[in-house]
């Protein structure tokens, strides 16, 4: 983003999401064929609902903690501060579900009731940790270490499952990586315990009020259709659904690799009064987001349902909600930074307002649609209301810094996409996808026409490209 240590860490960051997308698709594509819809349907709400109650164990103070660290002030304080409290959070929070256990039937009766609790446990080492490297603005080593966790889980899992484990191997295995992940960060781990006062629990419950109500609501916004799903339908719908999200994540992997790097840089550039570099992020974070989506949106509306089939099997395909998705993908780009910037700008209050009325929206559509649209409802109901988020985050935003989108590279972006569709939709009229080796050419071949083009038409892009290259010490061949 020629903005050196964004630059730096954003290219870490991206390329670790790539290698742990590419090797998460592989690992997601065995788990469909050997267990099935129905168990994958349940490690996905074992996901869902430990991120949910995992909110109160976290309480949001992991927010406050990384907006006070990333500040530079009295790091060690706050970091203290930060752990006691959270051990006290995880630590009630564990004795009351334990307590409450016969309310918990499904979890109890799929087997994952027990892993859960481990999990809320081992996210004590695993979210100080990393809150506290993710504030120091070490978005590198996070990613790194992100990386090895993720690779480590899905080893475990690959093993679990072919030995006959099941859901108890797939949730197993993410408490596995998540111990990896915290144990590698630990190695670059600065900061130390102190003695802290007060003030400053004072000064991280400020921030961590409306942490707590922005992170609830993202939260319940993010699974709220995973747990309707399961209620309104069954295990295998949720395991679809949650497939076919997975499938159209690709189109917006650039986004969360961004997100990590330019939230502690936001929030300290905010602090010292540096707008336009806020404002110049925030444009090309939009830019180098869409450079993906836009063709991944066309090159699904192609082939989708084809690498659906060939990849999951024929119980994961369903064309309507993939290509719902693939449009959520693309607006939640938008929404995604806007609220991003606004937290890290410390407009968490506004961003809980705009989060509340998404939610009520949301929850309110999805009881309205899954019963009748069955999972495309639960994909309507998230495209309407990221949609208002995203609208409502603007109209916020617009009123502290200007926000613009580089057209003339948006142009582009739409000009190479629409070639590679005309390529790839030749190559349909003329070759049958009779097997998922054929399907995977017109992939490959759009990829590369698009990959020349978008060069060749945006020399903005090709500069850029350029300079990371070089900053790589990878040879880079004046060709265009």
């Amino acid at each position: 983003m020629s903005i050196e240590p964004v630059r730096r860490q954003s290219i870490v960051s991206l390329i670790w999401q790539i290698a742990f997308t590419f090797i998460g698709f592989l690992s997601t594509m065995y788990f469909a064929h050997a267990v099935g819809a129905g168990v994958l349907g349940a490690y996905f709400l074992f996901l869902a609902y430990y991120n949910i109650i995992g909110l109160m164990t976290d309480g949001g103070f992991g927010g406050a903690a990384i907006k006070r660290i990333s500040e530079g002030e009295e790091q060690d304080a706050y970091f203290s501060a930060f752990f006691i409290l959270r051990s006290v959070f995880v630590t009630t929070v564990v004795v009351v579900l334990f307590a409450f256990r016969s309310y918990f039937v499904d979890l109890d009766n799929a087997g994952t009731f027990v892993w859960l609790l481990v999990a809320l446990g081992a996210s004590l080492l695993h979210g100080t940790i990393s809150n506290g490297i993710t504030g120091c603005g070490k978005i590198g080593i996070s990613a790194t270490a992100g990386f090895i966790g993720s690779v480590s889980q899905i080893t475990v899992q690959v093993v679990a499952v072919f030995l006959g484990y099941g859901v108890a191997g797939l949730a197993g295995g993410f408490i596995a990586g998540a111990l990896v992940g915290a144990i590698v960060q630990l190695r670059f781990f600065d900061l130390c315990f102190v003695r802290f006062g007060w003030r400053h629990l004072k000064s991280l419950s400020s921030f961590s009020f409306w942490s707590f109500l922005v992170s609830g609501g993202s939260l319940v916004f993010m699974y709220s259709d995973t747990v309707m799903i399961g209620y309104f339908l069954n295990n295998a719908d949720v395991g679809v659904y949650r497939v076919i999200f997975q499938f159209t994540a690709l189109a917006a992997f650039t986004t969360s690799a961004l997100h990590g790097t330019l939230w502690p840089r936001v929030s300290r550039w905010d602090k010292i009064g540096e707008t336009e570099l806020i404002e110049e992020s925030l444009s090309r974070a939009f830019t180098y987001s869409l450079i993906l989506a836009i063709p991944l949106f066309i090159g699904g509306a192609l082939l989708g349902d084809k690498l659906l089939y060939y990849f999951y099997g024929a119980d994961f395909v369903n064309y309507t909600t993939l290509m719902i998705l693939f449009t959520v993908q693309i607006v939640n780009i938008f929404q995604y930074f806007l609220t991003t910037y606004l937290s890290a700008m410390n407009q968490v209050k506004e961003v809980f307002k705009i989060t509340a009325v998404a939610v009520v929206a949301n929850i309110t559509l999805n009881a309205k649609l899954i019963p009748v649209m069955g999972i495309s409802g639960a994909a309507v109901a998230t495209l309407v209301t990221m949609t208002l988020n995203a609208i409502l985050a603007r109209r916020v935003l617009a009123r502290t810094i200007t926000l613009r989108v580089e057209r003339s590279s948006l142009l582009n972006i739409l000009k190479a996409s629409i070639a590679m569709g005309l390529v790839v939709g030749g190559y349909l009229l003329v070759v049958p996808l009779s097997n998922v080796w054929l399907a995977l050419v017109p992939v490959v071949l759009g990829g590369v026409v698009y990959g020349v083009l978008i060069l060749k038409f945006d020399r903005k892009i090709y500069e850029e490209l350029k300079g990371i290259m070089m900053q790589m010490n990878v040879t880079w061949q004046e060709w265009l």
